[in-house]
């Protein structure tokens, strides 16, 4: 490693789909180890820390070391890069890492001669300050869907994200106003499935620490605004073969290999929800008639739908999964998404028909999101494999803080729900 800057900024997402990290000198970094408590783990939004299986809270809060990648990323702040890295514990990745795990299911996907290609679309809502110190949705009055300029950003918020994203060098695809006032969708470009996840996981960071900047909080909550649209992180997917080809549908019509990865989405739609719809709030934006992944179906360029099949081109043709919000680690969200559709394969299932109606007022589908983070939980815990796919400790860790989580906010209202969990997601 060769420090440009001053210090270095060691980062990891937890479960809670936190940024922890801590500013350490160069030559701190330069030793490849970053000892944080493992108790990170059990730490609640709110600052509890809960026992949960595998931080070993009730013995000794033991340490976890960062093991950093091998090289750095520059940074947005002054004289400050990045580094990323697994978690080890006594030598081994640990579990509960979201980034260690998708490493797992890459691994897995490569045995069957395929690399998974990823682009996560963040979409977010932006919040302004009043002088009655009251944060308020952000004044945006000639906002439109698809819009950009002052008239949809006055303070120039998306300027300044994609002036930091240039500079430190990060792949960004697009950014625009999306369906409601005051609201934003940020895109990096496709890639291998842990650049694109640790270039979403930056972005989110840094576009959140631009607005900060200008007296905005940038929030991801999936629906902070009862009476406008949801936000999502929709995972777009598709695999490369030894030749380098696209394997969704190389012949302009889709795979055995995609039919495979949609019918196992669609199989474990509800256990999904537990881990990628991960909030109370999640489930005000899962709903029927939406754009948001509430049915269990599928469709080609059909945005009602879960997953929505694009076949335009053998070179561009995808698979993206709509269910998932801001509230998932990115990491957590694309491994689920990622095991979900595997499982589907190796099962040789095939999909239902596609849905051939509007999916606002009808639809061919009979399943749908659980009613509440709670009921997505237990259908988390029923479904045995997807919750052995993901990874037994890492759902049971899961479980525990969900549910936690959960029941602290039984009987809040939506603005209580939605005023706990703005400052972090």
């Amino acid at each position: 490693m060769n420090p440009i800057g001053n210090r270095i900024r060691p980062l990891f997402c937890d479960l809670m789909n936190l940024a922890r990290g801590k500013y350490v000198s160069a030559d701190v970094a330069n030793g490849g180890r970053i000892g944080f408590a493992r108790a990170t783990f059990a730490t609640t939004y709110d600052r509890d820390l809960l026992t949960v299986p595998g931080t070993k809270v009730m013995e000794g809060v033991p340490d976890m070391d960062l093991i950093l990648d091998g090289d750095l990323r520059p940074g947005w702040q002054d004289g400050t890069q990045i580094a990323l890295g697994d978690i080890y514990v006594d030598g081994a990745p640990f579990a509960l890492d979201a980034r260690g795990q998708l490493r797992r299911t890459v691994q897995e996907w490569q045995a069957r001669g395929l690399t998974p290609m990823v682009g996560l679309e963040l979409e977010a809502y932006v919040f302004q300050r009043d002088q009655d110190g009251i944060y308020r949705p952000y004044d945006t009055p000639g906002a439109h869907v698809y819009g950009t300029g002052p008239q949809n950003d006055p303070k120039g918020l998306l300027d300044g994200i994609w002036a930091r994203a240039a500079a430190m060098g990060l792949p960004l695809e697009s950014l625009n106003g999306e369906f409601d006032k005051g609201q934003f969708e940020l895109v990096c470009r496709f890639d291998q499935a842990i650049a694109a996840c640790d270039n979403s996981f930056l972005l989110r960071l840094m576009a959140q620490e631009e607005a900060i900047h200008r007296g905005l909080i940038l929030t991801f909550l999936p629906k902070p605004i009862p009476d406008r649209g949801g936000s999502g992180v929709h995972v777009n997917f598709s695999f490369t073969d030894q030749q380098g080809g696209n394997a969704i549908a190389p012949t302009g019509n889709l795979s055995d290999l995609a039919k495979g990865c949609i019918a196992g989405l669609i199989k474990h739609h509800e256990a999904l929800a537990g881990l990628i719809a991960p909030t109370v709030n999640s489930y005000d934006r899962l709903s029927p008639g939406s754009m948001a992944g509430y049915w269990a179906n599928w469709g080609i360029d059909h945005r009602m739908t879960t997953t929505r099949c694009s076949v335009d081109t053998p070179k561009s043709a995808r698979l993206e999964h709509r269910m998932g919000d801001g509230g998932c680690n990115p990491y957590l969200l694309t491994h689920a998404v990622l095991q979900a559709a595997k499982l589907g394969v190796e099962a040789d299932l095939m999909p239902p028909a596609a849905e051939d109606l509007d999916a606002i007022e009808n639809t061919r589908a009979r399943v749908h999101a659980p009613a509440g983070l709670t009921k997505a939980l237990s259908a988390l815990e029923r479904d045995k494999a997807l919750y052995q796919a993901i990874g037994a400790d890492l759902c049971e860790a899961h479980l525990h803080m969900k549910r936690d989580e959960a029941q602290r906010l039984r009987g809040k209202s939506p603005n209580e729900v939605r005023d706990f969990y703005l400052p972090f997601i």
